[in-house]
C-alpha cells in the first residue's frame, strides 16, 4: 500500500477494466474519479460503491476527444490540488477489415485513444510535475504488439500510445513521474465474450483461459505504487503468455 492517499483519475472508469482499476486505486488508500462518458450512469454508482465501502471517490463525465470539455472537467481538479496518478483507460472498437473500414471508424477509434490521450494528460502533467511524484499509466492492447485482423484502426491507436509512452517516459523520468503501458490480451468482459468462446480461447492462449480485469489492475494498482519508483517508459503484456 502508499503511505498517502493521492488522488486518482481513471478514464473509461465504468467499462470492466476501468472499474476493477477504480476499485483497486481506491483500496489502495487513494481518493479515486471514475471518469464515463456514455457510462456516466455506470461512474455515478461504482463511485458510490466505493464510498459505500469506506473509500474515496467522485463521478466525472466528460468526452475525452472533446478537448474544451476535457479541460473545463479537469481544470478545477487540477487547481485544488494535482492529479498524481492518471490512468488512460478510455478507448473503443469499431471493427472491420481494413478494405472496408470507413474513415469515420478509422477517425473515431483514433480519436478516443489518442487524442484523448493528449487532451486529459496534458493540461495534468505539470501539475503532476510539480509534486514531484506521479504515475501516468496507458491501457492499450496486445493487439498493438502483436496485431489482429479486422483492428487495424484499434491496433494503429494503442500503438500510438505505446509510443507516446516512451518518449514522454523520457521527458518525465527525471522529474519523479514515471509513465507506463499496460497491455491486456483476451479479458473476460462482456466484449470479449463476444468474440472469444473457449475454444478459441484454448488455441490463442498459452494459459488457456482468459484473464481477468482484476489481474489487469493488480499490475495497475503496482505500476501506481512507491514500489515502482524505478519502472518507466515499459509496455507491459497482460496475456497468459500471449504477446
Amino acid at each position: 500500500m502508499n503511505p498517502q492517499r493521492r488522488r486518482a483519475l481513471v478514464t473509461g472508469g465504468s467499462g470492466a477494466i476501468g472499474a476493477a482499476i477504480c476499485r483497486r486505486l481506491a483500496a489502495a488508500g487513494h481518493e479515486v474519479f471514475v471518469h464515463g462518458n456514455r457510462g456516466a450512469a455506470a461512474a455515478e454508482d461504482l463511485a458510490a460503491e466505493i464510498r459505500a465501502a469506506g473509500g474515496a471517490a467522485r463521478a466525472l463525465c466528460f468526452d475525452v476527444t472533446d478537448a474544451a470539455a476535457t479541460r473545463a472537467a479537469l481544470e478545477p481538479l487540477a487547481q485544488e490540488a494535482a492529479i498524481q496518478i492518471l490512468v488512460n483507460n478510455a478507448g473503443i472498437h469499431d471493427d472491420a477489415a481494413f478494405p472496408g473500414m470507413g474513415a469515420a471508424q478509422w477517425s473515431r477509434v483514433i480519436d478516443v485513444s489518442v487524442n484523448g490521450f493528449y487532451h486529459v494528460t496534458q493540461p495534468l502533467t505539470l501539475p503532476m510535475i510539480r509534486t514531484r511524484w506521479g504515475r501516468i499509466i496507458n491501457i492499450t492492447s496486445i493487439a498493438a504488439l502483436l496485431g489482429n485482423r479486422g483492428q487495424v484502426n484499434y491496433a494503429a491507436a494503442k500503438g500510438a500510445l505505446h509510443a507516446a509512452t516512451k518518449s514522454l517516459s523520457l521527458e518525465l523520468a527525471s522529474r519523479g513521474v514515471t509513465v507506463n503501458a499496460v497491455a491486456p490480451g483476451v479479458i473476460a468482459t462482456a466484449m470479449s465474450g463476444a468474440a472469444f468462446d473457449a475454444a478459441r480461447i484454448a488455441e490463442l492462449v498459452p494459459m488457456k483461459r482468459a484473464g481477468t480485469a482484476a489481474e489487469v489492475a493488480s499490475l495497475v494498482g503496482y505500476l501506481a505504487s512507491d514500489e515502482a519508483s524505478y519502472i518507466t517508459g515499459q509496455i507491459i503484456a497482460v496475456g497468459g503468455g500471449l504477446g
